[in-house]
């Protein structure tokens, strides 16, 4: 019996996608719910897996052409008959699968992205050191480890070559042209987007965290133990925005045409960097999570952009936005709005310095805090007075508790 491998039901907001790489060849077996294809949308890589075991008949569409909806991609002749019936090519793999599976069993993993770039310089994937985590290999280890390849023999100048005196200092001149992944691309779009459409205008502040340093430090290990997850600062930053939020709910807005819709529920948007691009994660109704609830959020929700298993559904809506540019090292910086919705905040680098408290000057944790938001609906003084509201509330974290 064939069966045909289509593309599944994209999401209504996605008109297409971009076939990435087959993992499968004609003649090849498959078992049941084995990958056999990745499509990239603006936003993530879904999987298309087999829908009985059998063998790949053959391949409708090839890698790199763009797919909708209902699309057949594959013909599949099912049945454990076809299996055994599978031609023993199976064992000579091709190259670049026998070097993906090769390097997975040293530890290390390929990304969409780098896997595409394996495939098409027919590398060797084991050479690849993969700086991600668990080994995983990214596109910039693989750009990395070609720009580091040493130059043919036949392009080597001869042995006996008179002496040219050269610059101390050469640099490297190659260069790497790739494609825009479909994510960029939309990254971009959506960022040109903001620039254009809104006012955006950004405000500062900073927060002396001690009383939060102090509290993780006292409480950080009966925490782990009773919950089973780390205590972070997302949690206290994404408690201290909704109590701000509540006292200034134009900051929690979003514009829908000529219409301004205030949202009376919290779905916060947590920005993740990933080796694709920035991803937003949204935890839903995070006004009543608890602490522990909304670090395993984040914590989970990081852990499947990274891997490419978050869904369409996860990174859609939103109501206000969390970035952290201060694990990267960022001191300050303004975040850009993610539309339609009209504020962002952006977390930065905690670092010690000197304060003015009661006269006296200590050294003490301070971190700067940034409000981007959209002019047209928020002014500027409920923009200063709602950093002031988290300031207030991190630096004394009573008011959490009492929702002040």
């Amino acid at each position: 019996m064939t069966i045909e491998i289509k593309v599944p039901q994209l999401p209504e907001s996605v008109t297409d996608a971009t076939l990435v790489s087959w993992h499968k060849k004609p003649g090849e077996a498959v078992s049941r719910d084995e990958n056999l294809v990745d499509l990239e949308t603006d936003k993530v890589v879904l999987e298309v897996p087999a829908p009985s075991a059998g063998v790949i008949k053959e391949l409708k569409v090839e890698n790199g052409a763009t797919v909708t909806s209902g699309q057949v991609l594959a013909i599949l002749e099912a049945g454990e008959g076809a299996v055994a019936a599978a031609p023993a090519a199976k064992k000579a793999e091709a190259p670049a699968a026998a070097e993906t599976k090769a390097a997975a069993a040293a530890g290390g993993k390929l990304a969409p992205a780098a896997k595409r770039m394996v495939e098409e310089h027919k590398l060797d994937a084991t050479q690849i050191a993969g700086s991600g985590r668990d080994g995983r290999v990214s596109k910039g280890d693989v750009i990395q480890h070609m720009s580091g390849k040493s130059a043919p023999a036949e392009a080597k100048a001869p042995a006996k070559a008179p002496a040219v005196k050269l610059p101390a200092a050469v640099g490297s001149r190659n260069e790497q042209r790739v494609p825009m992944t479909r994510l960029r691309a939309r990254i971009a779009e959506r960022l040109i987007q903001a620039q254009s459409t809104a006012a955006m205008l950004t405000t500062f502040n900073e927060v002396d965290l001690t009383a939060v340093n102090e509290i993780r430090a006292r409480y950080k290990d009966k925490f782990e133990k009773a919950h089973g997850v780390k205590l972070g600062f997302s949690s206290f930053f994404i408690k201290a925005a909704i109590e701000a939020l509540r006292k200034f709910p134009a900051v929690n807005a979003s514009i829908d045409g000529n219409d301004v819709v205030y949202h009376e529920y919290y779905d916060f948007g947590v920005a993740v960097s990933t080796e694709r691009g920035l991803m937003v994660p949204v935890i839903r109704n995070a006004e009543a999570l608890s602490f522990a609830e909304l670090e395993q959020a984040v914590g989970d929700y990081a852990k499947k952009a990274r891997d490419g298993s978050i869904s369409l559904e996860e990174l859609t809506g939103g109501t206000f936005t969390i970035t952290n540019g201060g694990v990267f090292g960022s001191l300050m910086s303004t975040p850009i709005l993610n539309p339609p919705q009209v504020a962002i905040l952006g977390m930065h680098k905690i670092q010690e310095r000197p304060m003015v408290v009661d006269g006296e000057i200590k050294i003490r944790p301070m971190m700067y805090l940034a409000l981007t938001y959209d002019h047209r609906i928020v002014d500027g003084r409920e923009s200063v007075q709602f950093l002031v509201a988290i300031k207030e509330a991190l630096e004394d974290p009573a008011r959490l508790l009492l929702q002040l």
